[in-house]
């Protein structure tokens, strides 16, 4: 098979991770006879630099005619650290996301065996989780109404859904339980707000369209607390955008390292591919950089975007052997060798 790939590097350790991920990318598709086309685009802070613009028309056009989209990381601190700045790296990711479509962010937390001793959390709260959030991406507060007032004294940020947006975003946590155990979780603070309470009435409509899943509802706050002391008792959970943007970095700290969390963006007609962590600027060029995580994010690419399970499989095969083998950055090392981010994604490619 032939694939068109957009790649997105973007900033900090976004370029080192990303070159990993493509190695072991090219060694799947070698091994298993396909073809990759890589088509790198600008975004974020470099894209600023270069043409002043976080989401040019440019990348758009390359990520629009792709078969799927690999993303680095975005953010640099000469914006994080002025508040004036005009034009910032993250307004890229938020308008690439609006205009591709990609209205559900599908995060998985599990464990890895040989790992579970780096959880900050006990392992035997911890062993076994497997669960995945899908966070609504397109809409809620981060793309609501926003502004100042009263000479800039106060600031408001609206929160607006609409039952469209809800229910394709549950459709596809539906669909996933479905594939799963059969539990689904609806994730809300329907207790105080209004926008909760229409997701509520919205879940509850839809759940005589599967009559086999479990559904339960539960306050965000009840979820962050039980996230850390029974992640076990979770398999898919459906929130709204702002309320999964925080579950999901706190749920990342179960399996030890936010270096080792993949994601997906998905839309109706493409899907990108991203891991959890950020820019880490402090790292960047350091060759310190755990690329695990943008390495599983290509598996769930050939998974999810390609139907490819066998490839996906493979490379999900190979980050365990590593794990195992102690072939890891220094995030993960616990006083053993370390290995660079250059020379993981060497061993990896090398072991497909």
């Amino acid at each position: 098979m032939k694939f068109n790939i957009a790649l997105l590097a973007g900033d900090g350790i976004g370029p080192e991770v990303i070159d990993q991920a493509v190695k072991v990318s090219d060694a799947v598709a070698k091994k298993f006879g396909h073809e990759i086309t890589w088509k790198p685009a600008l975004t974020g802070a470099a894209a600023i630099d270069a043409v002043g613009e976080p989401y040019p028309d440019e990348t758009h056009d390359v990520c629009a005619t792709s078969d799927a989209v690999l993303f680095g990381a975005i953010g640099h601190p000469k914006y994080d650290n002025d508040p004036s700045a005009p034009v910032r790296p993250e307004q890229g990711l938020l308008k690439m996301r609006k205009k591709l479509g990609l209205f559900a962010n599908v995060r998985p937390t599990f464990t890895f065996s040989s790992l579970l001793d780096k959880s900050p959390l006990k392992k035997e709260r911890i062993e076994g989780t497997d669960l995945v959030f899908l966070r609504e991406l397109t809409g809620g507060i981060y793309f609501g109404e926003k502004g100042r007032r009263d000479d800039g004294e106060t600031a408001y940020d609206n929160c607006v859904y609409t039952r469209a947006e809800i229910q394709r975003l549950a459709k596809k946590g539906f669909e996933l339980a479905m594939t799963r155990s059969k539990k689904l979780c609806c994730v809300d603070k329907a207790n105080v707000l209004e926008t909760s309470r229409l997701w509520r009435e919205t879940v509850q409509a839809m759940e005589k369209d599967y009559p086999e899943v479990e559904v339960s509802y539960e306050f965000v706050d009840a979820v962050a607390m039980r996230l850390v002391q029974w992640p076990n008792e979770y398999d898919v959970l459906i929130t709204e955008n702002l309320f999964g943007d925080i579950l999901t970095d706190e749920a990342s700290v179960i399996s030890g390292s936010m270096g080792l969390m993949p994601s997906a963006s998905m839309g109706a007609d493409i899907a990108l591919f991203e891991p959890i962590h950020g820019s880490y600027p402090q790292a960047t060029g350091l060759n310190i950089a755990n690329p695990m995580a943008t390495v599983l994010s290509a598996a769930m690419m050939f998974e999810t975007a390609f139907n490819l399970p066998e490839e996906g499989k493979a490379i999900r095969n190979v980050v365990n052997k590593a794990l195992a083998e102690g072939i890891v950055t220094e995030d993960l090392a616990n006083g053993g060798k370390t290995y660079g981010t250059k020379e993981v994604g060497d061993w990896l490619a090398a072991n497909i």
